[in-house]
C-alpha cells in the first residue's frame, strides 16, 4: 500500500510554544502525526524568526541552556520555505503581526493553518468559502483526526 501524501499545515508561534516549549500533552498527536511525516509543518524565515525571538521572553520558562533545544525541535520539525506569493486575495487579518501566517497557508498550499489566535480564528469562515485552507485550534483539528479514525473502522 502506497502511503498517502503529507498533508502540509502552518503552525503559528503560540502552537509552536505549545508543542515545543511546554510540550502540552493535549496536542502529543499533532506532534507525533508531524514526526511520523502524516503532516508537512511549514513556515517561512520572518515566521521562523519571530518564534526565535518570542523564545527569549522573560516569562518563558527557558533558560539561556533550553533555549538552543526548543529551537532545534522547531528546525527538526518544521520545514522553512520560500514559496512565490500567489496573486489570490485574503481576508485582511486585525492583528497585522499575524497576517503573514495566512499568507504562508496560501502560498505554501496548506491545508490547515492551525491556531489559537482569535484574530486568526475570526477569518475561518471565510479562507474555508473561497476554498484556500481551514484555520482552526488545535483542539479541533485533534477531534477531526479522531473522527477520521473512527470512519475509518
Amino acid at each position: 500500500m502506497i502511503p498517502a501524501p503529507a498533508k502540509r499545515i502552518v503552525l503559528d508561534t503560540n502552537v509552536c510554544l505549545d508543542l515545543f516549549v511546554f510540550n502540552d500533552p493535549r496536542w502529543s498527536a499533532l506532534l507525533a502525526a508531524i514526526e511520523r511525516g502524516e503532516l508537512e509543518a511549514v513556515t517561512r524565515a520572518d515566521c521562523r524568526d519571530e518564534y526565535l525571538v518570542v523564545l527569549h521572553y522573560p516569562h518563558l520558562p527557558l533558560a539561556d541552556d533550553t533555549r538552543p533545544q526548543a529551537a532545534q525541535r522547531f528546525d527538526q520539525l518544521i520545514k522553512v520555505i520560500a514559496p512565490n506569493s500567489r496573486a489570490i486575495r485574503l481576508p485582511v487579518c486585525t492583528d497585522k503581526d499575524d497576517q503573514k501566517f495566512l499568507e504562508l497557508a496560501r502560498d505554501a498550499g496548506a491545508e490547515i493553518l492551525i491556531t489559537k489566535d482569535k484574530a486568526l480564528l475570526k477569518l475561518a469562515r471565510k479562507t474555508a468559502q473561497a476554498g484556500l485552507f481551514r484555520i482552526m485550534l488545535p483542539e479541533a483539528w485533534i477531534k477531526a483526526q479522531a473522527a477520521d479514525t473512527t470512519t475509518m473502522l
